[in-house]
């Protein structure tokens, strides 16, 4: 425009006031664009920096499952966030990042912790049921009974050992116990009873008693039910 020359000067004014305008029109559009970026992206900070609180609150929980959960959905929601001011896209990133980073290593050192800790009482499971292999043969069921009940509740006392083991440690102690009943002539109900009570036992020392406490009365109403059902059956069908 400023390197063109002149125009006739009836035209000077007119052509220079519709340049004007268009030029106008275009800045006035382009700050109101500027200006309703700038508040979205503010928008958008505000809400990082919750989702940042958020995961700064949930970073020492030890609740795994749940909070694992909750910090996946959290990394989700915070994709869907658009842009932030420049000055803050680095600070406000790191932030989250570092909340969450530091929740998922804490995980993984309990896990491997965890899987050291089953193992070992795997072992130790083991060693209860050799225990009960070898107890002592010359011992009448009076004196035998209580010794192999104190080892019943040891085994039950043990924690949690590796989930691809669990069934064959479960066996292991299933068999030797029975073989020892079996010796000692101890009647099938009472030994479902001594079981139970040591179930039960280990179940009240655990750090959530009640929950499972009501999970296995749960179980045992569930099998009642089902061998009631099936004594009306049976009777229905003799009758």
């Amino acid at each position: 425009w400023r390197e063109i020359g002149y125009v006739p000067k009836k035209w000077n004014t007119k052509i220079y006031d519709r340049y004007r305008a268009a030029c106008d029109f275009f800045f006035r559009n382009k700050n109101d664009f500027y200006k309703s970026m700038h508040g979205e992206m503010e928008e958008n900070l505000k809400k990082k920096i919750a989702l940042c609180e958020r995961a700064e609150a949930l970073k020492d929980s030890q609740d795994w499952k749940k909070t694992t959960q909750e910090m996946i959905s959290i990394q989700k929601e915070w994709k869907t966030i658009g842009i932030v001011p420049r000055k803050y896209v680095d600070s406000t990133w790191k932030r989250f990042i570092s909340a969450c980073d530091y929740f998922f290593e804490q995980k993984k050192l309990h896990t491997s912790t965890q899987h050291d800790e089953e193992a070992k009482n795997f072992e130790k499971k083991k060693e209860v049921v050799e225990k009960i292999n070898k107890l002592d043969v010359s011992l009448t069921p009076e004196q035998a009974l209580p010794l192999l009940r104190e080892l019943m509740d040891e085994w039950y006392g043990i924690g949690h050992v590796p989930f691809k083991v669990k069934d064959r440690a479960y066996k292991e102690f299933y068999d030797a116990t029975e073989a020892q009943f079996d010796r000692l002539n101890i009647d099938k109900t009472d030994r479902k009873l001594d079981s139970f009570k040591s179930n039960i036992s280990d179940i009240a020392r655990s750090d959530n008693a009640k929950g499972q406490l009501l999970r296995e009365r749960e179980r045992l109403m569930r099998q009642y039910e089902r061998m009631k059902t099936e004594l009306q059956t049976y009777e229905n069908n003799i009758g």
